[in-house]
């Protein structure tokens, strides 16, 4: 096994990945742990797959940029998916990332996500009505996926006619962040940018014309700025502004429709925490954290070092394109004991899968409630339920998920 694990991190590339690496990359991030936790990749680029790097990255934001410029322009050229990826909150530095994030982060207060339990409970037992009425359900499209569709919908205040378009604009949208690029998905992205951006414009319009409450709605915050406290008050541009939006929406959807999928099925493969989970409700918060690290939504974040830097005894020159694989560090057993057991009561549980430091995720406390939410109420629901045939995963390396997992409801 030693050998073999030494060959799989050997030979590991991030570009030329196989099916059985898309089914289950625990084996290889383990291999590489073990064997090369800073690993150089065929294409000059450095892979991190240990906690302690991933956190030392997160924090020295002077020594490792978000800023993607300089990675974005030749993998995307000069299309509308640069400037959406390079406009974006989690793709930028201070002082721009900062400025953002706090208008941000004033829509999402504790007291502004207390305000959408009830709304939110609404929504996952209307969902639950039809699953019972149906006899059966597609975990992925009739559950997992309509939750962060509408909450995200609702906090832009989108009306519900027009949210059908979303959740395909931001699969494209987010596709087109995998290693490997095709010509097909950066067409799919780049139209999906340009429909979103259409859209929002006459959006924007709308609520410039006729305002929401800034304390609720993101979109009217984001419009207004902050307005006073700073000399010139805080605004955004009109491309911040939509581009944002389409962040807010993207970040938002797929890792929470991933934490709700991945979660269930973590619960039915382990029936004996499922039935531990059923017989202590109360255990659903450390149970959300334990499906966070044990398959994290999101696996993999970027950084460019900016000068000369050693990080796990490794030199990086600067202008390296490091990637901190998430995924990896969330099973790495020097902070986790027993890292591959799914264990709902585990703590304490400092996973990485919202990140940490400046820009650890500004939605995380809106994604553990709903997860907490959906998963809590299916399972008193249909405590019976199980997978019923094969699950398909999403097939991307960046975002762990599945595209669809037949479920019996018992």
């Amino acid at each position: 096994m030693n050998a073999d694990a030494k060959e799989l991190a050997a030979s590991f590339d991030l570009e030329k990945l196989t099916p059985e690496f898309y089914d289950n990359p625990y084996p290889t991030y383990r291999a590489l742990r073990e064997n090369e936790p800073v690993k150089r990749l065929p294409n000059g680029t450095v892979f991190l797959t240990r906690y302690d790097d991933l956190v030392t990255t997160y924090k020295n934001t002077k020594s490792f940029s978000s800023d993607k410029k300089r990675e974005f322009a030749p993998k995307y050229g000069d299309s509308l998916l640069y400037e959406h990826h390079t406009t974006s909150l989690v793709f930028n530095d201070p002082p721009s990332h900062t400025r953002v994030r706090r208008l941000i982060m004033g829509a999402l207060s504790p007291r502004a996500i207390a305000g959408m339990e009830s709304d939110l409970i609404k929504l996952v037992d209307g969902l639950l009505d039809a699953i019972a009425a149906k006899g059966a359900c597609e975990l992925i499209e009739d559950f997992a996926a309509s939750i962060p569709i509408e909450v995200i919908g609702n906090l832009l205040d989108v009306p519900h006619e027009e949210r059908a378009p979303l959740r395909d604009w931001s699969l494209a949208i987010l596709g087109a962040l995998e290693p490997v690029v095709t010509p097909e998905a950066a067409a799919r992205g780049n139209k999906a940018v340009q429909d979103f951006l259409a859209y929002l414009e006459t959006l924007v319009a709308r609520r410039r014309q006729k305002p929401g409450n800034p304390e609720r709605d993101v979109l009217t915050r984001l419009i207004q700025g902050e307005g006073s406290g700073e000399e010139n008050g805080e605004r955004l541009t009109e491309k911040e502004l939509l581009h944002n939006c389409i962040f807010l929406l993207n970040a938002g959807h797929e890792t929470t429709t991933n934490l709700i999928g991945n979660g269930l099925v973590a619960l039915h493969r382990n029936p004996d925490q499922k039935q531990r989970l059923i017989d202590n409700p109360d255990m659903i918060k450390t149970a959300v954290e334990e499906m966070l690290r044990y398959e994290s939504s999101n696996q993999l974040g970027n950084r460019m070092t900016t000068e000369r830097v050693e990080l796990g005894g490794v030199v990086l020159d600067a202008g390296t394109s490091v990637t901190l694989c998430i995924g990896a560090a969330n099973r790495d057993p020097a902070q986790f004991p027993d890292p591959e057991r799914f264990d709902i009561a585990r703590t304490p549980n400092r996973h990485l899968a919202f990140a940490t430091g400046a820009h650890q995720c500004a939605g995380m406390a809106l994604a553990r409630l709903e997860g907490a939410i959906a998963i809590a109420r299916f399972l008193a629901r249909f405590p019976n339920y199980a997978v019923s045939g094969q699950p398909v995963r999403g097939g991307r390396v960046r975002f762990r998920g599945f595209l669809s997992v037949p479920c019996a409801i018992g």
